[in-house]
């Protein structure tokens, strides 16, 4: 059989409990450009479900705690033999730890500040989102759709 490396990509939600807006979290990822911002991803360790795997990366990534993972689609990964598999969390805490060897910076974004982002390559954005085809950038439409 093939063998097939998975890995999780997430879009973090968190509802105030004072009836604010939702936000979600995404980070400037070392390896992209500068201005683009987007979903936070990592591999799936050896013995570990997907939903452990999204709630381990979000806390090494900005030490922001999760719960209420839940499913919502997959793509496969331009590397050979592997999957990316897309997930939302809920936030249990908010406050941001960035670790520095995976990313440069992470925010909360409202809707209507992700809906004035540029799209990947708009160098006149100051934030990009992800490439259209992407999942990441599926998991933040489909974020957008459902807010009010």
């Amino acid at each position: 059989y093939p063998r097939t490396d998975p890995a999780v990509i997430m879009l973090v939600e968190h509802i105030p409990a004072d009836g604010g807006a939702p936000v979600c979290l995404m980070g400037s990822h070392r390896r992209l450009p500068t201005r683009v911002f987007s979903t936070l991803a990592g591999f799936v360790e050896p013995g570990e479900s997907l939903e452990e795997a999204v709630t381990r990366e979000v806390l090494e990534e900005v030490n922001v705690i999760v719960d209420d993972v839940r499913y919502e689609a997959s793509q496969p990964w331009p590397f050979p033999s592997s999957i990316m598999l897309g997930f939302y969390a809920r936030a249990v805490t908010t406050d941001i730890e960035v670790d520095d060897d995976e990313l440069s910076s992470a925010r909360w974004f409202t809707s209507e500040e992700i809906r004035a982002a540029g799209d990947w390559g708009d160098d006149s954005a100051d934030i990009q989102l992800p490439r259209k085809d992407s999942i990441a950038r599926h998991l933040i439409n489909t974020w957008l759709e459902r807010q009010p």
